[in-house]
């Protein structure tokens, strides 16, 4: 899947808020938001108006830069969600949240989702016993996920636990800090995903 290499900044201030892709570097001074609160490019600092379509086309990118994922990935997300029962942008954020990658963030052994993307895709994390290097892994309820043993030492790992002890961690997860090792209790419910996602903008664009 093609990757954004570009300066991960400009997607912040591109979309007018931070989406925290930079981890600890997002609540300093340093945060490419925090000093130029304006879109990049040549005519950033111009005011535009968005259409309807503009719109819910910004709500899609936004949260496709939140999770990392792709335009086909995302779309296979939508139609997945879409034929699932119940409401399909709760279902859509649920599978999004479900990611791998975005377990092993939330669980604070990340700094970022970029970062939590490289601990597995370099092999670091184990599901049910099974290491599994594949960053778009979607987890279901029962699922534990785990640093593997061999790599519990990981400096990285180790200080983002030690930075992150005192960030929550959600009640979906039940996560035991010693042993770096986490139960799926459940799925997320919509109210405990914190992203400023208006998801029904996102339907109303694939729906077209």
């Amino acid at each position: 899947m093609a990757r954004y290499k570009d300066e991960q900044c400009r997607i912040c201030r591109r979309e007018g808020q931070k989406l925290f892709l930079k981890g600890s570097r997002c609540y300093t001074d340093k945060c490419g938001v925090t000093r130029r609160n304006y879109a990049p490019g040549e005519h950033g600092q111009k005011r535009t108006k968005l259409s309807e379509y503009g719109t819910q086309l910004r709500e899609k990118q936004k949260t496709k830069s939140f999770y990392g994922v792709g335009e086909k990935q995302f779309r296979g997300y939508f139609e997945m969600a879409s034929n699932k029962k119940g409401i399909t942008g709760t279902n859509l954020l649920q599978i999004l949240e479900s990611r791998l990658d975005n377990v092993i963030y939330r669980l604070g052994l990340g700094s970022s989702r970029p970062q939590a993307r490289q601990i597995v895709t370099h092999g670091n994390i184990e599901v049910n016993g099974k290491k599994v290097d594949i960053a778009s892994y979607l987890v279901k309820p029962g699922d534990v996920v785990s640093v593997r043993e061999i790599r519990k030492d990981n400096p990285i790992i180790k200080a983002n636990v030690e930075e992150g002890s005192s960030r929550p961690i959600p009640e979906w997860l039940d996560f035991n800090s010693e042993k770096l090792s986490a139960k799926i209790v459940r799925l997320v419910n919509r109210e405990e995903i914190d992203l400023p996602v208006e998801e029904h903008l996102i339907i109303e664009l694939y729906s077209k």
